[in-house]
C-alpha cells in the first residue's frame, strides 16, 4: 500500500476499469486506500484487476457492465447507497473512439453507440450517483476526455462531438452543484499508450508514449478533498486547470 492514504475509508468508482487508463487508476486509487467499485464490460480484466489490488492490501468490488444498460446503472446507485450509504469519487474513463469517418458516412447505428458510451452513460451515472455524491464529506467527480473536443479535426467528427457534449454537460453540473461539497473536473489524458490510441493512431510507435500508470496519479490526485477547483478541465500535458 502506498504511503499516501488519503482515500483510506472511502468509496470510489472508476468506468473502464479492465485495462488502460481505468485499470491503472483504480490500482492507483486502491494503493492510496480506496475500495474501487470497478466497472468494465471484460470480465477477465476486472479479475486481472482485483488481484492486482489485492495483491496490495486493497478491496474492491468488481461489476460486469455494458455502460448502455441505464437502468443497471441506476442498480449500481440503490447497491452503493445500501451498504455505504454515499460515494466519495467517481471516475468516468469509459468511453469509444468510435470510427474515423467523413461526418456524412458515418453510420447512424455507430454514432448512437459512442454517443450512448461516451455521453448518455455519463448523464446516467450521474442521474443516479449524484446523491450519493453529495452525501459524502467531499465528493468528487473526474470526467476523462480529450482535446479533440476543442480541435474537431477532420473525420473526428464522432469522436469529437462526443465529448464536447460530455464537456458540456460536465460544466452545466458543477454549476448546479457549486454550493455542495462536491466538485466535478474534466481531465484531458493526452497522448496515452493504450489500445484507443493505437487504433486511432497505427503508424505511431506506442514507446514514444506515456504509460496509463504514468498519468492515473494526476487522476487520482482529483479525487483529494483539497480540489477545490470545479467545473475545469486539468490538462496532463500543461498540468494546468483551464476552463471548459
Amino acid at each position: 500500500m502506498s504511503e499516501n492514504t488519503e482515500l483510506a475509508g472511502k468509496v470510489i468508482v472508476v468506468t473502464g476499469a479492465s485495462r488502460g487508463i481505468g485499470y491503472a487508476t483504480a490500482l492507483e486509487a486502491a494503493r492510496r486506500g480506496a475500495h474501487v467499485i470497478a466497472i468494465a464490460r471484460t470480465v477477465g480484466g476486472l479479475e486481472e484487476l482485483d488481484d492486482a489490488i489485492q495483491a496490495i492490501g486493497g478491496s474492491t468490488t468488481l461489476v460486469p457492465l455494458d455502460l448502455r444498460d441505464g437502468d443497471a446503472i441506476d442498480r449500481i446507485g440503490a447497491a452503493i447507497y445500501e451498504r455505504w450509504g454515499k460515494l466519495d469519487g467517481l471516475v468516468a474513463n469509459a468511453g469509444l473512439l468510435g470510427v474515423l469517418s467523413p461526418v456524412a458516412h458515418l453510420k447512424p447505428d455507430e454514432f448512437d453507440k459512442v454517443f450512448s458510451v461516451n455521453v448518455t452513460a455519463n448523464y446516467r451515472l450521474l442521474r443516479s450517483l449524484d446523491v450519493l455524491l453529495r452525501q459524502a464529506d467531499a465528493g468528487r467527480a473526474v470526467f476523462v476526455s480529450s482535446s479533440s473536443a476543442r480541435s474537431a479535426k477532420p473525420f473526428w467528427g464522432l469522436y469529437a462531438a462526443s465529448k464536447a457534449a460530455l464537456e458540456a454537460l460536465v460544466k452545466s453540473y458543477s454549476g448546479e452543484i457549486s454550493t455542495t461539497n462536491v466538485r466535478a473536473n474534466v481531465f484531458y489524458p493526452g497522448a496515452v499508450r493504450t489500445a484507443m490510441r493505437a487504433k486511432a493512431m497505427p503508424g505511431e510507435d506506442p514507446n514514444t508514449l506515456p504509460q496509463p500508470s504514468d498519468i492515473a496519479p494526476a487522476i487520482v490526485d482529483l479525487l483529494s478533498a483539497s480540489v477545490t477547483e470545479n467545473g475545469k478541465v486539468f490538462n496532463i500535458e500543461t498540468k494546468a486547470y483551464e476552463a471548459i
